[in-house]
């Protein structure tokens, strides 16, 4: 399968937040989620496993209550059932979050 990360609509899916369903396939699925300055992903937990890249900007991350700062290139393994969150500190900062198995919630 074939995606154009061009022609996926963004959906709205916090304060500016914006997310785009890349791609999805047997037990896996990729969005990218792009957030403006100051946008907050709310601490929450799933039972997905997840693995979050830092694509563009800079992230404040916790991982079950450890904070640490991730900017693009750094990637964070998130294991399922595990509170997390992030706030983006620079405009334009872009997370390509992969989950395992797929985010129903978000079809």
């Amino acid at each position: 399968m074939f995606v154009s990360g061009q022609t996926v609509p963004p959906v709205k899916a916090d304060e500016g937040v914006e997310r785009k369903l890349l791609t999805r396939g047997g037990g896996l699925m990729m969005t990218e989620v792009t957030f403006e300055k100051n946008a907050v992903g709310a601490v929450h937990s799933h039972p997905h496993e997840q693995i979050s890249y830092i694509v563009e900007g800079v992230f404040q991350f916790n991982l079950n209550g450890q904070i640490h700062i991730v900017k693009k290139g750094d990637s964070v393994y998130v294991p399922s059932n595990t509170s997390h969150g992030v706030k983006a500190l620079e405009h334009h900062s872009i997370i390509l979050d992969v989950f395992t198995p797929q985010r129903e919630d978000f079809i």
